[in-house]
Order: C-alpha cells, then sequence, then structure tokens
C-alpha cells in the first residue's frame, strides 16, 4: 500500500521548486509509504508526481515509483495491489526488470491501452498514468472503491493525491470549506463522492478514470468515465440467476476461496483480523485451509462487555488453529486515539467505530505488514439488520395513513429513550427474533424521528441512513440549490426494497465510510489492508445469487453461514449481530463530557459561523439527561468541530 499526489502547474515554475513542492506534498502521507519516496517533474516542468511507498511486493529498487514504462512514453505512480499480475505477466510478454505489479500495469498499458487494462486488474487501486504522447494525465480508481483518489484544482493548479492533507501541502492552497459537501456530512456522517470537504476538490468515484489534457488541465470540467458499473453487473446478474442451491454454494465458496488465495500473496508477513462473526471467521477459515503454518489473526477486546467480542473471535480462532493475539484496551487507551482522528480521516468523519478500527488496525502491525478483513461482506451478501427487517417494518407502516405516521413519529420520539418497556412494546410487534431490544430500541427511535419524510419504502431507507434529515436547522448559510446524494434507480430491482438496499450501500456507505474508515486507519499505521469479499467478480456473482439465498425475514448472509458451517460449529457463530462499537454515548456523559463541552461552546460555534448554536445545545442537555440518546447526531458535530480546529 502506498500513497501519490501530483499537480499540473497553470504558471510556469522551476524544476527545484516543483520538486519542493512534491516532496513536502508527499511527505504529508508519510504512513502511507515510509519504506521509499520518489519525486519525478516532467522535461518541460509541465507535470509533478511523487510517490511513496510501502514496499509488498519485489521489495527491491526494481520496484521504485514513479516509474517508466519500457518505451519511455508512459509514468506512472500505483497504490494498491493487482492480485492476478502474474497471469497478466504469462498473457502480455515483458522484458521484465523486476517483479512489481506495477511494472505489470505499465506493460499492459503499453500492449493494450489504458481502458482495456483498467478492465483486465483484478485488484484493488487507484492509479496516476503520465501519457507522454497524449500529454494527458489519467487517473482511476478501483471498481468497489477500496483505494482513494482526489482531485482538483487550487487555484487554476490541478491537483491530485491519496490524501487531502498532501493536497493542502500546495504553496496556493487556500480552498474554502464547502457548505454542500458539510450538509451531506451531518445528513450520513461522512462525506460522499464526489465531494470533499473541500470546494474545487473531489473524490474519483469507484470504477471510473479520468482524462486531464495538459492543455486544458486549468478548465475546471472533468467527467469521469465508467470502465465498470455495478448498475450493469447487477442487470447482468439478475438475468442469469443461478437458481440451483447447490451450485450456487459451489460456486461462492470457489470464488471466494480463489480470491481469498490470490490475496495471500505477499513479500512481507501477512494475517488477518477476526471478530469472531460471519465475514471475518469466514476469511480466516479458508487462509487457514490454503495455509501450511498458523496463521496470525487479531481481535481487540473491551473492558465493557456490551461491546467486547473478543471470547468469540478466541473461540473460533481456537477451533480454527490459528496463532492468535488478543489486545484488551482500556477505556483510557481508546479516548487517546479521539485527539489523533482529524489526523487520521483527513476530513470530517463520524463513524465511531473508527476508533476500534484504527486500535486493531495498530495492534496488528506489531506483527504483520498485510491483514486480510471481512469487510463487504454485508453489502454484498445482506449482512444488514435492516435488509431483513424493513419489509416487515413498511408492511405495518404502510396501511397507516401518511398524517398519522407523522403523529406517530413524534409519540415515539417524545418517549424518553430509558422507557425501555415501551420500545419492547415495538419489539414484539416489529422487531425480527435475532435484533436485541437493546438494537431495535436504536434503531426505532433513529426511524420516529424521520417518519414524517417516509411516505415509501424507499423513504424508509434513506431515513435509515440519515442522521441529520434537515442540516437548515443547524447549518448557517445553507445552500438551497446543493445537489444532494442521488440514489439511483435499478430497473432490475424494481419490487425488492432488501436488493435496493444493497445496491446503494455497495455506492454510497460501502466507499465512503466503511471503506474510507479501514483505509485511513491502517495506513496511519503504514498497515495494507485487503477485503476479499470486494473481488469484482465475487461481487458480480453474488447478483446472479436470488435474494432468497442471501437473505430471509429473520437473518442474513444465510449462503455465507452455510459455507461457514464446513468449518465452525454454528455454536460458535450463531448470535445477535453486533456493530464493532465503543459507548461513545456513555462517554459524551462522562470522560468525554468537558472535551465536548470545549468544542461545542456558544462563543467557539458563533465565531466559527457554520453552525447556529440553539439546537445543537438543545440535543446536548437532552442526551445528558440521559433520557435520550442523541450520540449520532452529537458525535458527527464534534468530530467537525475537532477537525476544524485541527486546521
Amino acid at each position: 500500500m502506498c500513497g501519490l499526489a501530483g499537480y499540473i502547474p497553470f504558471k510556469a515554475a522551476s524544476f527545484d521548486e516543483m520538486q519542493f513542492n512534491g516532496s513536502k506534498m508527499i511527505d504529508a502521507i508519510f504512513s502511507r509509504g515510509p519504506d521509499d519516496k520518489g519525486v519525478w517533474v516532467e522535461d518541460y516542468q509541465s507535470l509533478m508526481m511523487c510517490f511513496r511507498r510501502l514496499s509488498i511486493l519485489d521489495l527491491s529498487p526494481a520496484g521504485h515509483q514513479p516509474m517508466e514504462s519500457r518505451s519511455g512514453r508512459f509514468k506512472i505512480c500505483f497504490n494498491g495491489e493487482i492480485y492476478n499480475h502474474l497471469e497478466l505477466r504469462q498473457k502480455f510478454n515483458g522484458d521484465w526488470r523486476g517483479h512489481s505489479d506495477t511494472e505489470t500495469i505499465l506493460e499492459v498499458i503499453e500492449q493494450t491501452g489504458i481502458e482495456n487494462t483498467l478492465n483486465l486488474l483484478v485488484g484493488m487501486f487507484s492509479i496516476a498514468v503520465w501519457d507522454s504522447k497524449e500529454a494527458e494525465l489519467i487517473l482511476a480508481r478501483d471498481r468497489m472503491g477500496e483505494k482513494p483518489l482526489y482531485y482538483g484544482w487550487v487555484q487554476k493548479d490541478f491537483v491530485f493525491a491519496s490524501e487531502l492533507k498532501a493536497i493542502k501541502e500546495h504553496p496556493n492552497f487556500n480552498n474554502p470549506i464547502s457548505k454542500a459537501a458539510l450538509s451531506n456530512y451531518l445528513k450520513f456522517n461522512y462525506i460522499p463522492a464526489p465531494q470533499s470537504i473541500y470546494r474545487d476538490l473531489f473524490k474519483l468515484q469507484p470504477g471510473t478514470f479520468i482524462r486531464i489534457p495538459l492543455e486544458s488541465a486549468s478548465i475546471k470540467k472533468i467527467t469521469p468515465t465508467k470502465y465498470w458499473d455495478l448498475s450493469e453487473a447487477i442487470t447482468n446478474g439478475q438475468k442469469h440467476l443461478i437458481k440451483d442451491r447447490k451450485e450456487a454454494l459451489h460456486e461462492t465458496k470457489s470464488t471466494l476461496t480463489q480470491s481469498i488465495k490470490s490475496q495471500m500473496i505477499s513479500d512481507v508477513p501477512l494475517g488477518a483480523f477476526l471478530s469472531g462473526g460471519i465475514d471475518s471467521s469466514l476469511i480466516t477459515a479458508i487462509m487457514q485451509e490454503q495455509s501450511m503454518d498458523k496463521i496470525k489473526t487479531f481481535t481487540i477486546g473491551f473492558d465493557n462487555q456490551e461491546f467486547d467480542e473478543s471470547p468469540f473471535a478466541k473461540d473460533v480462532a481456537n477451533h480454527l488453529g490459528t496463532n492468535h493475539t488478543e489486545h484488551f484496551v482500556t477505556s483510557k487507551e481508546t479516548l487517546d486515539v479521539i485527539p489523533s482522528i482529524p489526523e487520521i480521516y483527513d476530513e470530517p468523519f463520524a463513524d465511531s467505530s473508527q476508533i476500534p478500527t484504527h486500535l486493531v488496525c495498530k495492534q496488528a502491525k506489531k506483527n504483520v505488514t498485510v491483514a486480510l478483513s471481512g469487510d463487504g461482506g454485508d453489502e454484498i451478501f445482506g449482512g444488514y439488520n435492516r435488509y431483513f427487517w424493513s419489509n416487515r417494518i413498511w408492511s405495518k407502516l404502510r396501511w397507516i395513513p401518511y398524517p398519522a405516521r407523522k403523529i406517530l413519529g413524534s409519540v415515539i420520539q417524545a418517549t424518553p429513550q430509558n422507557l425501555s418497556h415501551n420500545i419492547e412494546k415495538f419489539y414484539n410487534v416489529l422487531a425480527p427474533k435475532k435484533l436485541s431490544v437493546h438494537q431495535f430500541s436504536d434503531k426505532l427511535n433513529k426511524l420516529s424521528a424521520r417518519l414524517e419524510f417516509v411516505d415509501s419504502e424507499d423513504d424508509l431507507y434513506r431515513s435509515l441512513v440519515t442522521q441529520w434529515h434537515d442540516p437548515s436547522l443547524i447549518l448557517k448559510d445553507f445552500e438551497e440549490d446543493f445537489h444532494d446524494v442521488e440514489f439511483p434507480f435499478q430497473p432490475s430491482l424494481t419490487d425488492h426494497l432488501p436488493s435496493r438496499m444493497m445496491f446503494w450501500d455497495a455506492l454510497t456507505y460501502l466507499p465512503d465510510d466503511i471503506l474510507c474508515k479501514v483505509d485511513r486507519a491502517a495506513m496511519s499505521v503504514s498497515l495494507e489492508t485487503r477485503a476479499p469479499f470486494l473481488d469484482h467478480r465475487l461481487v458480480e456473482l453474488a447478483w446472479r445469487l436470488p435474494h432468497s439465498i442471501k437473505t430471509n425475514h429473520q437473518e442474513g448472509k444465510i449462503i455465507l453461514r452455510e459455507i461457514l458451517d464446513q468449518y465452525v460449529p454454528k455454536s460458535l457463530i450463531d448470535r445477535p449481530k453486533a456493530g464493532f462499537g465503543i459507548p461513545v454515548g456513555e462517554w459524551l456523559r462522562g470522560p468525554l463530557k468537558s472535551w465536548a463541552e470545549d468544542l461545542l461552546a456558544k462563543d467557539k460555534i458563533i465565531k466559527q459561523g457554520f453552525f447556529y448554536h440553539e439546537p445543537i445545545s438543545k440535543i446536548w442537555s437532552e442526551h445528558q439527561s440521559i433520557s435520550y440518546d442523541h450520540t449520532h447526531k452529537l458525535w458527527s458535530i464534534l468530530m467537525f468541530q475537532a477537525w476544524l480546529e485541527a486546521q
């Protein structure tokens, strides 16, 4: 795993100046690649590309970047791993200087062009390629969005980088905060692509590439081209469904095994995260099956039993015979991470599982340089609770007239959340058996606050993934014409809400929350993470499976459970799904209270000029009363405030 950056200056700059700027930009993301550094300036000082390397494949100088093709036409900076690069080497004969996948990409581009190359690659990547013949820069990102890539303009200079902190080292950086991005951040707790927190800077969306001709690099209008489209993959999959259950089971296991086997290739120590849940346990089981030695597995435990899954992970590790490491973190150790979050995440990001994710990455890095994870299993095979209880909820709500639903939402919202018997009444009517009362309480209150906006089953999904439904209530100078996140229609999924939810999550929540969280947490400690569930061949296969093979009215990931049954007893796995969480809500009433009150101080918020203080003060007081839980809303405000203070 590595980091890249660069820019095309609008006005001529000297070679030494561009070298100096490149060094500052790439050193800002040192942790992404502490093993090597490269800065290259094009002969006429019209482009600078720089790179930080975390050596994984080909540890020799032959893997140095930026790397030039044999003909000298192309120059590349590449962040990621190409798992089929050895197969590509057999197909595209080359005069190989080393055995890095970077060199493989260059050779394939030389022989077949950039778009054909992107379609051939199996892996995770962000790529910057300079084509000297066409005098253009090409930027590309992997299909599912595992590796980040920002691009845009600092004044009239075109810039690009793996993280915003590199772009901020550009000598002319002064881009203002985007109110449109801030509004969407308040809605979702993350900033959805293509937006970034700064104006004129964007995230390249998954499965796309852009061409930037040198002569028009300063023109602030670029249209990304899709080389892979999830919508098309779904449409094709629905036309070729695997209806035979045995065939579906065989194909899924075979494809997942192929993905895991290819991702175990490494020239440095490798291991796996193990939570004891379905996804990580299945990845670990197949890894151990493929290995002659005990694989290294890692988990963290907490002193709060409600959030501690380490006993489950230990049981699975003992059964599979892995070399297991568990690290119990204290509340203080967890709290100590919080001041570093703005530096790690680079822009406001409010998924509180960012904290334990960072801690498990930090622990794993002590023993390995690469770790496989179960990320993507929920979105691809239907693991989230909302996928299998949303229809049950909507079947009850749809018969209630819209005005009455608004009243019902107000009543539930006004009911203090510590009155558990009221929650249990709704739970017994609406919730599936495998959703705990505590989990259902949280989701019911989240939904109740938005019932006035739920007029269709698709609105139900939007309500479940939204925190502040109307950011204009707290955001000053709200931009009325800003573009909200679109949830594109998928014709082949017209009649099935859970499938549409999975589609939308894979487009938005997966790359912009889950994968962003893992990438930044891992890269902050120079650890490479790999996600076998996100091999695009497995993703395409998953959409050939009827939904009944993936979820039912009670549980998700049915087919993964059946595969896991071949390795691990059900008794070690069969329990309610739990998130990778920490008791942030409780901490805001205790050890984090003074920290939070400082960030939410009235004079500070007024001076900064982004928020109205009154509504924030109101939910803070309600949260402190213990009758109401505003954890998610408060955390989004606090993470923005902490990020803003760190700038």
